[in-house]
């Protein structure tokens, strides 16, 4: 069983930055591939970043290229999502998102098996 845990979500102005944290547990989080997801009221979830278990290889939607940057610490356990640049289009509930399993198609919701509750962002225009 993996628990993710996320952290860094609120209430920012447009143009403003925000940094997600989601931690994990467990022993062997450098073998997890990891995704950040997205879901606005009324909206399905939506892929936003991913990155592969080494950190090697990043996948980005396009809607966030150049604004947002995924990271992780294998040493802490932790995934980061820093947003700069943020728009009111980026309000939504952020979850994290963990694969057990090396590679598989990162930037898909079902190749994940453990997801977080979730935190909110507010993007005010």
């Amino acid at each position: 069983q993996v628990q993710l845990v996320e952290s860094g979500g609120g209430l920012v102005q447009a143009g403003g930055s925000l940094r997600l944290s989601c931690a994990a547990s467990g022993r062997t989080f450098s073998t997890y591939g990891m995704g950040w997801f997205r879901q606005a009221p009324g909206n399905e979830r939506d892929f936003v970043a991913a990155i592969t278990e080494s950190g090697g290889t990043t996948y980005y939607a396009d809607s966030v290229k150049g604004r947002f940057t995924i990271s992780r610490d294998n040493a802490k356990n932790t995934v980061y999502l820093q947003m700069n640049s943020l728009k009111p289009e980026d309000t939504a509930v952020y979850s994290c998102a963990a694969r057990i399993s090396r590679g598989g198609r990162l930037w898909r919701t079902n190749e994940y098996d453990y997801w977080g509750q979730g935190t909110q962002v507010t993007v005010s225009s």
